[in-house]
């Protein structure tokens, strides 16, 4: 660092340093920069990733409501999600608060559409981490009936190379617990301090 000794010249410096520091600041949480746009509809070649909201509602419905003990199975840690009584109205509120949640830039949730978008596949979730040494979590789900093509395994290698490419993380800063690190390993970590 050089130091300019006039005054004058002293503030422009630190002017400037400020407002290099604010074009690049880091959302609220620290989860991703202010100047990074989320995705909101990404192409693939056998699919499409549209955030999660009220239009969805009753694809993202149907798609996990057909598959409820598979995802409590594969998804649902505690095995309570998807179940029996969660109601249109139940999934109307979800998908607003998980478009809230995108539009705030808390979280950002998609559904796995096929191409024509009138079928769900699955959804995509990426959360800020709160385990040290990572930047995000990835959870991801899948009908049965994708599960039973070999799409899981389709979408999760898929989502690490979006993650990597298009998103502001290296590999290394995404986890994906209970695929590339287990549960068990996921819980022991420390927690980030506040």
């Amino acid at each position: 660092m050089v130091m300019v000794k006039k005054n004058g010249s002293m503030k422009l410096i630190i002017s400037i340093m400020i407002m290099t520091l604010c074009s690049t600041r880091i959302a609220a949480d620290g989860f991703i920069p202010e100047s990074f746009s989320p995705p909101t509809l990404i192409s693939a070649d056998e699919f499409v990733l549209e955030p999660l909201g009220p239009r969805l509602v009753e694809i993202d419905y149907i798609a996990y409501m057909s598959s409820i003990e598979h995802l409590q199975r594969t998804f649902s840690r505690g095995g309570s999600w998807p179940n029996d009584s969660i109601t249109r109205e139940d999934a109307m509120i979800d998908m607003q608060t998980e478009q809230a949640r995108f539009e705030a830039r808390e979280s950002f949730a998609y559904a796995v559409l096929d191409l024509d978008r009138e079928v769900e596949l699955g959804c995509v979730y990426v959360y800020p981490s709160k385990k040290r040494g990572f930047d995000a979590m990835v959870r991801l789900w899948v009908t049965a009936a994708e599960y039973e093509k070999g799409f899981d395994e389709k979408l999760y290698e898929w989502s690490k190379n979006w993650l990597e490419n298009d998103w502001p993380f290296a590999r290394t800063q995404v986890a994906f617990p209970g695929r590339d690190i287990s549960w068990e390993k996921w819980d022991s970590l420390s927690e980030k301090s506040d």
